[in-house]
């Protein structure tokens, strides 16, 4: 397995993807269950919601994939051509490699399938996400926040234009701002982490927000830090979800935190998918045990080597340079 050098910003450029894949096959088998206890090692033993492989990654990271993939090969992530290849990856995936799918993004994927090849396939799914949220339909759920991590990686020092692509892609699936704000907050903190080797960017993302929601999410982003993981279950809502994940990333290390994700129970996959995305930006890949690295695995067929040359693909970078 050829990483990073330790240390390095490829390093964290390659945690980025890693941990939160491996966060995600972590929480795998113990998703929507109870808290775990304390003294209860999380293993990537496979089973879950559906026949998953010890250490196969489910529809966190695969619909992280998709988004990597189309920025890897399109210079403007928020360019009508990159959106459109994301949507239609979504939809294909939807169709093809879906081993699990949340109640939210099934179905923004039904009513927009008829566009699929489409060059507006991207407006028409973002408009049925948009229609579901006026009509209602509670749309804040943690499905956007969990495969965002990746736009960190292709704005390396905008973080502007980190929030705009953020909200964009939020936007294809889920309508209610919530889950925006969630996205623009979790991905500069991403995005510092990996050009600093610091978990502050968090924090400094309040300034990406519009002023009147500083405040709230300040005041979250406390109760977090104050509180334990499993205190903010139920898990599904994106408020919840990234204050678990917040919860458990500055309570220690690599390893420390992303168990602490998993026992604190629910959603677990997700929730440690959203953890590991951070923890790997601020640790790096050289910080993921390695029988995590020698397990994960999952659609389309990435192993860990895979998922490190799409991370330095959408960074441009080559491993081991910087």
């Amino acid at each position: 397995m050829n990483l990073p050098l330790p240390g390095t910003t490829d390093d964290r450029v390659v945690g980025v993807l890693l941990g939160s894949a491996c966060g995600d096959a972590l929480g795998v088998p113990y998703e929507f269950g109870p808290r775990l206890a304390e003294d209860r090692v999380p293993e990537m033993a496979g089973g879950g919601l559906g026949p998953y492989e010890p250490g196969e990654y489910s529809d966190d990271t695969q619909m992280a994939v998709c988004i990597a993939r189309a920025l890897r090969d399109h210079g403007d992530p928020v360019s009508a051509e990159a959106l459109r290849r994301t949507a239609d990856a979504f939809l294909r995936w939807a169709n093809d490699g879906a081993s699990d799918i949340g109640n939210q993004t099934a179905w923004v994927m039904r009513r927009s399938g008829h566009a699929l090849g489409r060059p507006e396939v991207a407006k028409v799914m973002e408009r049925a996400a948009a229609d579901r949220f006026a009509d209602g339909v509670p749309s804040a759920g943690n499905g956007s926040l969990m495969r965002t991590g990746p736009l960190a990686l292709a704005y390396p020092d905008d973080p502007r234009g980190l929030a705009v692509a953020a909200d964009r892609y939020s936007r294809l699936t889920h309508g209610d701002p919530l889950a925006s704000e969630a996205c623009v907050l979790w991905c500069e903190g991403i995005r510092y982490a990996v050009a600093h080797a610091d978990l502050s960017g968090v924090r400094a993302g309040l300034d990406l927000l519009p002023r009147d929601r500083r405040g709230v999410w300040a005041a979250w982003l406390d109760e977090a830090e104050e509180r334990p993981p499993h205190a903010f279950s139920p898990n599904g809502f994106v408020v919840r979800a990234l204050q678990a994940a917040w919860s458990a990333v500055v309570r220690g290390d690599f390893t420390t935190a992303l168990r602490a994700a998993v026992r604190a129970g629910d959603d677990t996959d997700t929730v440690a998918a959203i953890a590991g995305a951070l923890l790997g930006a601020r640790w790096g890949a050289s910080a993921i045990p390695r029988e995590y690295l020698d397990a994960v695995h999952g659609w389309p067929g990435y192993r860990a080597d895979g998922l490190s040359e799409l991370a330095l693909g959408v960074a441009g970078r080559r491993a081991g340079k910087r």
